[in-house]
């Protein structure tokens, strides 16, 4: 007796397998309530953005001078994918995008340790400032955002930045709460504002004031004297508490000898204590469905549709490995218990994220479809074998999965959409391992009616139990090598395959271990109802007319004379409709994507307006194009943010929309009612506004985009081509044509690329000899406009009552900065003490603004941007549209404004798909990116990992049977999957996508399963004494049962992921192939094993 003989003798008796299977049980119970909801998994995501600020420099010098050097040394951390760069002038960003996986904290200490160790990289002399290091990671995406609004016309924006931000605390308070922030509102500032007049009049310069305002805001210890037997402590000076302080400090004494008079701070200035000029608008719309989705979330319904108010936005993100459905309840719960108190009346708090919900009612939405697969699964054997045996497998899957999330926890994962939609695609493979077991356990009693069930029960098992074994480690052999997909894909989908692969195992240890127990219980007052529903013969009616029918079937192929004619025709037709299947992606009746859109609650608009607008037209465009959103009927609400980005989510993550702090950018949140209060997806939603939105925007003269959550791993842009050349302005020439050739392009929407827009600048060019010859300093006179139009903050008030800082500015009023005239008027000491305007030392001069310089990975680039839309809705499509149009162009008449050569460009644009130009100086060349380049990674690494798993299963099977050619028949039904696989996805109009792919990888472990039970059985009975063709349509006839079972186990698991946007490809591959591979697998790996050693057998 083999080993699952013997293990099934041993627990079969023992009075430890019902204690075994109680604590299964409970571990599962016990991962159920601790382990972490979200809403999808957790990925070790770092990237961190390195600022040198480099006062004064060109966008030229900061490349130079700091990207450069700073890539070079940030470039040696091991683990770096990627090192990005943005010159600005006066600034440089570099981002260092480390390898998925790598731990945060790991990652941040490596860098800091890279930047502060390799210091020398920035020149002492340059007047560069102090590295700035900011990492970012997942956990630095905000679970639930609370936007404060008011309809109260009394309060303004800056007052709900001060209820937020009282606020703040608060939230902290909350277990797993990790960063508590408020956007939007203008900060709280003490402006001196200067009057020229009088400050002229009194003779004082900006840089008095500023001068004064240091040094009359000092308080220090001096010590201590010891008097009356007691020590008094000491102290000087006097802080500046607030504006009145201000107004009285005094700035400069005035006036001829025994009549001078001190000048305060306010005879020369207006002294103001409020909100600063407004940097960035915030305003929370009400859509059409906003009164529904308010009641919905107990919420007061607020005012009629169309309505916006001004509001700011309170973000919350968690700590790693926190229940986000907890921290987000507590937040929501903790708001409401602010109410009228720390939030006054009047003031209105709108939930406008809540990721801990989502992940809760996936949660529980899935853990759902896994109770009725489950039951489905169970209900299947009731009625194929009967109640007890529907029983036994019903408990086999319980104690199945409860171990398994028991292990899912333990190895790390949490309750997310993933892991949770791995188990429900288990549960087809789970339940086959007890499904074969009690089966033949069944059939065992139909065959020895007389013989004790306990005696049954082990060869029953043992006679199944070694094609099961490695029928399971095939499952597992072809599923496994997915956990090794690299890039961002391998992490996401990495619960799939570890999750079933752990599943599969604890099957095997169930099915041996329980299941036999639980049959000598359960079955023991069953074998006369057996031997009843067989008649009493040896064999049941099903299984008289399933011999027939496959006597009937086979026979034709078996035949002496005829039956190689045969053979022959059967396998040309399987290779007629293999092939025909692939075609029907090349004729595009399958589309070809990464992923398919999700059904989100959410998506948003992103404005780009060019540089140099003020933001109040960046705020004017935005309100038209949320004026337009407030149409719609599913909006429920939508958050406006100009000149600042909104809460980010893992899109924003990667594409680094936490930087978007300009003037001329700002973004939308849109806000959709509920999935199940709307019959449109998302992605329809979208869709529909995309034309009127980036109308809008055309017309602005900016670019507005709608940018829907990726339903995978975000990237840059769905369609993205980087442009690399000898000379950069060169490449930037190239990327308009690029450009030209993208709009051309029919279905691609949202073009944008790196290239700012012209932009003037004013520079006040300093008369050095002049000012020299006046005894004027240059750095006085670029001090003295920087605080007159900038401002200065000088120093801090010290007031009690404020978390933030509260800084005293010194500046022009703002209507005087609307033109050179104030600024000019402004005057400056001289050695002398005379004061010298500063019309007399400049000379006005109007150029373009300096454009950013990009690198990536050392390189200088250029982007260009798009998204794909129309019917294919596949970023592939557009890109290899493009592609066609731009192969092998020629760039002569391409011009650059300072490009070598005269400005003329030359020869043919090369093109890269997997990597940068080997030589990008030998030519402009294109690398495509975007999603082309997450596809080319995640296929490739799935095709890798499908290989591996055919080579695990040929050595697994040339192992169990000793044969070289027996595992190659076993395989040879896996491209029968394609024959469903792909006509199914046609049939419902879905995309083929990655886990369609992982579908596929999955079905090669379950289709060699029904191989390898048909060709052991053969072997069984030959070696027993039957006849070869005779054993050969038994093997069909009676293995048809248990392999029907199991596939139709399997496919109603998959039909309960087939209404998931996501996962339905998943579900197609499963559903579609293990129908059409299981119905052929069942005549042509009989046929196959007949004809490949029936001379083996006949001689």
């Amino acid at each position: 007796m083999g080993i699952s003989g013997r293990i099934a003798k041993i627990f079969l008796a023992s009075r430890m397998t019902p204690l075994l299977a109680l604590v299964a049980l409970l571990m599962g119970v016990f991962a159920t309530l601790v382990t972490p909801r979200e809403e999808e998994p957790q990925i070790d995501v770092t990237m961190a953005d390195v600022f040198v600020v480099f006062p004064g420099a060109s966008a030229k010098d900061v490349e130079n001078l700091v990207a450069t050097p700073a890539e070079q040394v940030l470039s040696r951390l091991s683990g770096v994918e990627h090192v990005y760069s943005v010159s600005r002038p006066g600034m440089a960003v570099i981002t260092v995008q480390f390898d998925v996986g790598i731990k945060y904290n790991d990652a941040v200490l490596r860098l800091h340790d890279t930047v502060q160790s390799h210091r020398d990289w920035l020149a002492p002399n340059l007047g560069v400032l102090e590295p700035v290091i900011k990492p970012k990671g997942i956990d630095d995406v905000p679970i639930v955002a609370l936007t404060f609004w008011t309809a109260d016309p009394a309060r303004s924006a800056f007052d709900l930045q001060q209820v937020a931000r009282a606020a703040e605390i608060d939230f902290k308070r909350i277990k797993g709460t990790r960063d508590v922030s408020t956007l939007g509102g203008p900060d709280h500032v003490i402006r001196v504002l200067l009057d020229t007049e009088r400050m002229n009049a009194f003779g004082v310069t900006p840089q008095d004031l500023a001068a004064a305002l240091k040094v009359g805001n000092a308080l220090q210890s001096s010590g201590s004297v010891v008097a009356g037997n007691r020590e008094v402590l000491v102290q000087t000076g006097t802080y500046l508490e607030s504006a009145a302080d201000v107004r009285r400090l005094v700035v400069a004494v005035r006036g001829a000898a025994g009549a001078r008079k001190p000048v305060f701070m306010g005879d020369v200035a207006r002294i103001e204590d409020g909100p600063d000029q407004p940097a960035r608008y915030v305003w929370h719309g009400i859509g059409p469905a906003g009164g529904d989705a308010a009641a919905a979330r107990g919420q007061r319904p607020g005012t009629d549709p169309g309505a916006t108010f001004p509001a700011v936005t309170l973000q919350i993100s968690k700590q790693p490995g926190v229940n986000a459905a907890d921290v987000a309840d507590g937040v929501i719960a903790r708001a409401e218990a602010l109410k009228g108190t720390v939030i006054p009346d009047g003031v209105e708090v709108s939930v406008t994220r809540n990721y801990g919900a989502t992940a809760t009612e996936k949660a529980q939405k899935l853990i759902g479809k896994l109770a009725f697969a489950t039951a489905f699964v169970v209900l299947l054997v009731f009625f194929a074998l009967g109640k007890r045996e529907a029983l036994i497998v019903g408990v086999a899957v319980t104690l199945t999965l409860a171990a398994t999330l028991f292990a899912s926890w333990a190895w790390g994962f949490t309750l997310n959409r993933v892991s949770l939609f791995a188990l429900i695609f288990s549960i087809g493979i789970l339940v086959d391992d007890a499904i074969v077991v009690v089966e033949n356990i069944h059939r065992w009693q139909a065959l020895h009616p007389d013989k004790p069930l306990l005696e049954l029960i082990p060869p029953a098992v043992d006679e199944v139990g070694g094609p099961t074994i490695l029928a399971t480690f095939t499952v597992i052999a072809a599923l496994l090598p997915m956990a090794f997909v690299t890039g961002l894909m391998g992490p996401y989908m990495s619960p799939i395959p570890i999750n079933a692969s752990m599943g599969m195992f604890i099957s095997l240890a169930v099915a041996f271990v329980v299941t036999p127990w639980l049959a000598g219980k359960l079955l023991a007052h069953a074998s006369a109802s057996v031997a009843a529903a067989h008649g009493g013969a040896a064999q049941s009616p099903l299984g008289a007319r399933l011999e027939r029918f496959f006597r009937r079937v086979l026979t034709p192929f078996l035949d002496p004379e005829t039956g190689r004619a045969a053979r022959r025709k059967l396998f040309a037709a399987i290779v007629v409709l293999i092939l025909g299947s692939v075609s029907l992606a090349a004729v595009q009746l399958v589309v070809l994507k990464m992923l398919p859109f999700d059904n989100k609650s959410e998506f948003q608009v992103v404005l780009d307006m060019p540089v140099g607008t003020p933001l109040e037209e960046t705020a004017r465009v935005l309100r038209a194009i949320g004026d337009e959103l407030g149409k719609v009927p599913e909006v429920s609400d939508y958050q406006v943010y100009a000149g600042t980005a909104g809460p980010i989510n893992f899109n924003g993550l990667v594409r680094q929309y936490y930087l978007r702090a300009a003037p001329e950018w700002g973004d939308i949140q849109v806000n959709l009612v509920d999935k199940h209060r709307r019959a449109r997806q998302s992605h329809e939603i979208a869709v529909s506004v995309r034309a009127a939105v980036e109308a809008i925007g055309r017309q602005a003269g900016g670019n507005a985009k709608v940018v829907e959550v990726p339903p995978g791993p975000p990237v840059m842009s769905p369609i993205v081509a980087e442009v690399y050349g000898p000379d950069y302005q060169g490449q930037i020439a190239v990327a308009k044509e690029v450009r030209k050739v993208f709009a051309a392009t029919p279905d691609l929407v949202a073009i944008d690329d790196s290239v700012q827009a012209d932009a003037r600048k004013t520079v006040l060019h300093v008369l050095q000899s002049k000012a020299a010859l006046l005894g004027v300093a240059q750095s006085d006179v670029v001090e003295a406009v920087r605080v007159g139009l900038a401002g200065e903050d000088a120093t801090p008030v010290h007031n009690a009552e404020s978390k933030f800082e509260i800084p005293v500015r010194v500046m022009l009023p703002p209507e005087k900065q609307r033109s050179l005239d104030a600024l000019l008027r402004l005057r400056v000491r001289s050695r002398d003490g005379v004061l010298v305007p500063v019309s007399e030392l400049v000379e006005v001069r109007e150029q373009v603004r300096e454009k950013a310089i990009y690198h990536k990975d050392l390189l200088p680039v250029v982007y260009v941007y798009a998204d794909m839309g129309g019917k294919l809705d596949s970023p592939l499509y557009g890109m290899f549209d493009v592609r066609g149009a731009l192969n092998g162009k020629a760039l002569e008449g391409l011009e650059s404004a300072q490009g070598q050569g005269g400005g003329k460009l030359a020869g043919t644009l090369g093109e890269w798909f997997v990597r940068q130009p080997a030589d990008p100086y030998a030519g402009y060349s294109i690398k495509w990116d975007g999603e082309w380049q997450v596809t080319y990674e995640t296929f490739r690494d799935m095709g890798i990992a499908y290989a591996v798993g055919l080579i695990l299963i040929y050595l697994l099977v040339v192992a169990h049977f000793g044969s070289y050619l027996v595992p190659l028949v076993i395989m040879a039904p896996i491209p029968l999957t394609i024959i469903g696989v792909m006509p199914g996805h046609a049939l419902l109009g879905s995309q083929y996508t990655a886990t369609s792919m992982i579908g596929m990888i999955a079905l090669a472990g379950i289709i060699v399963r029904n191989s390898i039970l048909l060709v052991d059985f053969i072997k069984q009975q030959v070696a027993a004494g039957m006849d070869f063709a005779e054993a050969v349509i038994q093997s069909a006839a009676v293995r048809a049962k248990p392999i029907a079972l199991t596939g139709l186990a399997a496919m109603l698991g998959a039909l309960f992921i087939l209404d998931d946007p996501i996962f339905n490809g998943l579900a197609i591959s499963l559903i579609f192939g293990i129908f059409v591979s299981t119905v052929l697998t069942l005549v042509v790996i009989p046929v196959l094993y007949y004809a490949a050693f029936r001379k083996e057998h006949t001689a």
